[in-house]
């Protein structure tokens, strides 16, 4: 699986852009391993998450995966916290 992270000027400053891109990947990171092969993903950094922690990009991302059929088992967010 490919994983693609962007953020646009909408997020703020390069601080901002770059933490969000980090919180995207560190994110992404625990969830790649129950993600369903064969996919690509990109990932669009939106104003809001700057200020988020890693334990909440982490919950919205796997939301999305969820909501898209791409996390191959089921996942437990108060297992990994």
């Amino acid at each position: 699986m490919h994983v693609a992270v962007s953020a646009g000027l909408a997020v703020g400053n390069a601080v901002k852009r770059n933490r969000a891109k980090r919180l995207l990947r560190a994110a992404m990171n625990d969830l790649l391993p129950l993600t369903v092969p064969g996919s690509d993903l990109l990932l669009i950094a939106r104003s809001p998450l700057p200020a988020a922690d890693v334990h909440q990009a982490r919950e919205a991302l796997s939301i999305l995966l969820k909501r898209a059929g791409l996390l191959s088992q089921a996942y437990d967010l108060s297992a990994s916290a």
